[in-house]
């Protein structure tokens, strides 16, 4: 479970975020493609919770600052074993630096 985006693109994402409004699954601002913040764009669906093992918070595009969110519907986060950033298969090996160059 991952990018929606980037799966059907064979790419590859740093953190998963997850639109409140319709479910959406889409990689973080850090990643390369940023397709959460483009599903915004595209929609206007503002608020996302972070689709990461281990973390609860809540992003407003709009406001472009955390918010308090409503308890979302399983699943909450990607499968603990899928690594960040994944998919294990599909990360290059310089993927530190493509990220730090991408900034």
């Amino acid at each position: 479970m991952g990018c929606f985006d980037c799966d059907e693109a064979g790419g590859w994402w740093f953190h998963l975020r997850r639109c409140v409004n319709c479910g959406h699954i889409g990689c973080c601002d850090d990643s390369l493609a940023q397709h959460a913040r483009r599903h915004f764009e595209g929609t206007g669906h503002r608020f996302i919770q972070t689709f990461e093992p281990g973390e609860d918070w809540f992003w407003d595009y709009l406001a472009e600052r955390p918010v308090r969110g409503p308890l979302l519907p399983p699943p909450r986060h990607h499968p603990a074993t899928q690594p960040a950033p994944g998919p294990a298969d599909r990360v290059p090996a310089d993927w530190r630096r493509r990220l730090a160059e991408a900034r």
